[in-house]
């Protein structure tokens, strides 16, 4: 699905890159702090991009397959990335295994290797002089490596700082001060839920909400469900699957949802992480679906009432009580409309803005969105908004 909407959309280059406009419409000036502008000029556009995890690995991919497609100019890729970044032509400076080290403990050993990995990789986007430097979730080592680099500019020009998927903010106590500290390291925050780009910008951090990575599958979820055989997905290890498929496990509720199964979201940790979380959150759901529609659609047996009891009981209600299945259902429909209508928008805005009809909505996706905020987007100025 997503490689139709590339080729769709690579047939926009030259309208985007300034071209032929719609009839009636004015031309726009060209301005210095937009990436487009820059790579331009150079003739090429050179994108520094670090991901370290299998999520991050996934969505660097797509945005880098819909910058190539969409850059008036030819594209050249650096930095640190997986596999599927590898097949859209970077070539990583290490393994992304070495900097994917979750945990506070795990990480204590790692903190020396991870230090030296930072000044390399800083090193190594100071030479290749990027016209944009895109850092995938990875927080820790992202914004790290974005305020060595913003250190490192001194009164040079520097390029686009963009961090694709903001931290979960929200769902912490105090999470929107520590937001409001990004502004000096982030120029654009790529954000996959619809109100995060509101509270960015509230916080002093432009935003734009391109849309939830899940938004490219969601489709060929529900075929899956109708064409897969249930018995081989059952003999295949989670992990195995989603190893395959490039998925993170902190998208599964969401992907169940979307795809119309019955679900029921569980969660055990250690007594001290427990008392922690309660003392620390700053929502009353757990899980996406529910917190994106404030409401218990998804049972949550959390904490010390996971049981094996209560799971095989919760699960029982919920696949054979036909009154929740629908209400499920009907949710994951809603749901689906809620993450895709405000993506449609910002397309519509950018077909505007770029006095540009044939950007047609059908080939509208996260990372078709994510491209073209990074390429179009004034870093001296405010990002598009949307009425």
């Amino acid at each position: 699905m997503l490689s139709r909407r590339i080729s769709a959309a690579s047939r926009l280059r030259g309208l985007l890159a300034g071209g032929p406009a719609t009839t009636g419409a004015c031309p726009r000036a060209f301005s210095h702090g937009r990436v487009v502008d820059a790579a331009a000029r150079d003739g090429e556009l050179r994108v520094f991009v670090v991901a370290g995890e299998v999520s991050g690995d996934s969505l660097a991919s797509r945005l880098m397959a819909s910058l190539r497609a969409l850059s008036p100019v030819p594209v050249r890729f650096a930095g640190v990335g997986g596999g599927l970044m590898c097949k859209e032509g970077l070539q990583s400076l290490f393994p992304m295994e070495e900097i994917s080290i979750m945990g506070l403990w795990e990480l204590l050993p790692h903190l020396y290797n991870i230090k030296r990995k930072i000044e390399d990789t800083a090193d190594a986007a100071i030479l290749f002089q990027p016209h944009a430097v895109v850092t995938v979730d990875s927080k820790g080592f992202s914004f790290r490596l974005l305020k060595q680099l913003k250190c490192r500019y001194n009164q040079v020009a520097h390029p686009l700082h963009v961090h694709y998927v903001a931290p979960s903010f929200w769902a912490w106590k105090d999470g929107e001060r520590r937001l409001a500290k990004l502004h000096n390291l982030v120029d654009h925050l790529l954000c996959i839920l619809p109100f995060e780009e509101e509270i960015c910008r509230i916080n002093g951090l432009p935003a734009t909400y391109v849309g939830h990575p899940l938004l490219d599958d969601a489709i060929g979820l529900n075929m899956e469900k109708e064409l897969s055989s249930v018995n081989s997905m059952h003999q295949r290890s989670g992990e195995a699957f989603r190893q395959e498929h490039a998925m993170s496990p902190g998208t599964a509720v969401m992907e169940l949802m979307l795809a119309k199964l019955p679900c029921v979201v569980a969660y055990k940790a250690h007594f001290i992480t427990e008392c922690l979380i309660h003392l620390r959150k700053n929502i009353n759901f757990i899980s996406l679906p529910n917190i994106l529609l404030n409401s218990p659609i998804l049972p949550e047996i959390l904490f010390r009432a996971c049981t094996a009891e209560s799971l095989a009981s919760k699960l029982s209600e919920v696949i054979c009580n036909d009154e929740v299945r629908k209400l499920q259902v009907e949710s994951a429909d809603q749901l689906l409309e809620m993450l895709y209508e405000p993506m449609k928008q910002r397309g519509c805005l950018f077909q505007k803005e770029l006095h540009n009809s044939s950007l047609l909505s059908n080939i509208f996706s996260p990372s078709m969105i994510a491209a073209l905020t990074v390429l179009y987007t004034d870093k001296h100025q405010h990002a598009l908004h949307l009425n």
